[in-house]
């Protein structure tokens, strides 16, 4: 595991991730309110993610994180909802072409939404963000908050930021799509940067 704090009286909590750009994505949304807070990555065992819901499978990862390290674990889960496809891909966004490729994702989706009208390709970003507080000889204290990040599909990529489906959505109030937003535009206002801000507090007032 890798920390990113200079305090020796940070509290540790581990984000229930193998992606290292993950973190450092986390600790660049939350800026200033890490203070007192170390993040650290997870080099444990990856969980089954069989729960129906977003939120389930976050606390699923978060679970196995606190379980595996001892420490408070936060993990989170998000995809892309679409309106006419009845919301999918959603939890299962990142395998929705049967591979982990974000490309054939993409294409895939747009494939599948060939002839739908602009006014009828409303889509969601969603995200769940879930912690996990060991408790000794106790049953561990458990908390998510969910948002969304409305907006619509476009019929072509557009942009090169970001990661995903950034490219094909275009976020409600913007002409630009999220592929084409600066990384500060983006943690400014998107579903992870929601959801996280949202469970930061709750975090805070458990951990000390």
């Amino acid at each position: 595991m890798s920390g990113g704090s200079d305090s020796a009286s940070a509290v540790r909590v581990v984000l229930a991730t193998h992606n290292a750009h993950k973190v450092e994505e986390l600790r660049r949304i939350l800026g200033d309110r890490l203070v007192g807070i170390e993040l650290l990555g997870y080099d444990g065992p990856e969980p089954v993610e069989d729960a129906d819901s977003f939120a389930g499978n976050a606390l699923i990862k978060a679970r196995a994180a606190a379980e595996h390290t001892g420490l408070p674990a936060i993990a989170d889960d998000s995809g892309i909802s679409v309106d006419a496809l009845d919301g999918a891909p959603g939890i299962h966004s990142a395998r929705y072409a049967g591979t982990r490729d974000s490309g054939d994702n993409l294409r895939l989706l747009l494939a599948n939404l060939v002839g739908v009208p602009a006014d009828q390709r409303g889509a969601q970003f969603n995200c769940a963000a879930a912690a996990v507080i060991p408790v000794d000889g106790g049953d561990a204290i458990e908390h998510v908050e969910v948002a969304e990040w409305p907006g619509v599909v476009l019929e072509q990529p557009a942009g090169e930021g970001g990661f995903g489906y950034d490219p094909i959505f275009q976020p409600e109030g913007e002409t630009r799509s999220a592929g084409q937003l600066t990384a500060a535009e983006k943690d400014a206002v998107s579903h992870r940067t929601q959801a996280f801000t949202a469970l930061l507090p709750w975090l805070r007032e458990r951990i000390g």
